[in-house]
């Protein structure tokens, strides 16, 4: 069964929080609900205990999905960010999550807007061979814990590109999941029809997003940051840039689970309603083409 849920990255950011800084939970809640979202991933303005995050959720209809967690498995190894990682785990088990949703973030320069994404760390053969291993690890015991990790490879961080996230697929176990995000698959290079493909035994979640091809050339050829490019509009929703979902969605028929809309955008140029109802209206009707609905 597959569920279409957002993230309120679409209605306010985390990584800056000026972004649709004004606009409350209850407003993000209520437009989610009567757009027809199902269910929710975390954010800075949620509660922070588990039962006070699903008991919000619920007042609108909608469950908890999960939520980001960093990890820095390249400074510290599998059994110390397992230690690091309790709360996280247990507030996501706890609200009645299913997945862990991680992603690599030393050096990362995705949350600084100063920062231009040719700045952003790549690592070296020694330090893949210490990483691959620990994440596996890691993803072993969040499994025995209860949940399953996914990997969320964005911009601006050590997997960002097609051979990098090939890379991570090929150098680690069964327990790690590929959580496949269009729109940073697109912008880094990759694409998402092939990942599609070659992982979709391996796809554990599913963020759909996508790229203004425009934006992101200008963004390319200007070096801008990822937030810079974030506030220029590189990122729209399903269905209003260039990624082919139906053609993804093709290549993963047995795919269970969540396909969430994780859109982020300047609520100032792009009213959340609006776009997420788009987004969500497209999600529904490239599902169905594709046969998974």
């Amino acid at each position: 069964m597959i569920r279409i849920g957002a993230n309120p990255i679409c209605w306010s950011n985390d990584d800056m929080i000026e972004i649709g800084g004004n606009i409350s939970l209850e407003q993000c809640l209520s437009e989610a609900s009567e757009i027809g979202i199902e269910g929710m991933e975390l954010g800075n303005k949620f509660p922070k205990t588990a039962e006070a995050l699903k008991s919000k959720l619920a007042e609108y209809g909608m469950v908890f999905i999960s939520g980001w967690y960093s990890t820095f498995l390249l400074e510290r190894d599998a059994e110390a960010e397992f230690e690091a990682a309790q709360e996280a785990l247990a507030l996501r088990k706890g609200a009645g999550a299913e997945v862990l949703i991680v992603c690599e973030c030393t050096r990362t320069v995705h949350g600084v807007k100063e920062a231009p994404l040719s700045r952003r760390p790549v690592m070296t053969d020694a330090e893949w061979d210490a990483f691959l291993p620990r994440m596996t690890r890691f993803a072993e015991l969040v499994k025995d814990y209860g949940l399953q990790l996914v990997y969320h490879h964005h911009m601006g961080t050590v997997v960002q590109t097609e051979p990098e996230i090939d890379r991570l697929m090929a150098g680690t176990g069964p327990a790690v999941k590929l959580l496949l995000d269009t729109g940073h698959a697109t912008w880094g290079g990759a694409d998402p029809v092939r990942l599609a493909r070659l992982y979709r035994d391996r796809i554990g979640h599913f963020h759909a997003k996508d790229v203004r091809e425009d934006v992101r050339a200008k963004s390319e050829a200007s070096d801008w940051s990822f937030l810079d490019s974030v506030l220029e509009g590189v990122y729209t929703q399903p269905g209003d840039g260039k990624v082919d979902y139906v053609s993804v969605f093709r290549e993963i028929p047995d795919y269970s689970g969540w396909v969430v809309i994780e859109a982020e955008q300047d609520p100032e140029k792009a009213n959340p309603k609006q776009y997420v109802t788009m987004g969500f209206a497209n999600l529904n009707r490239f599902l169905k083409e594709a046969g998974l609905k």
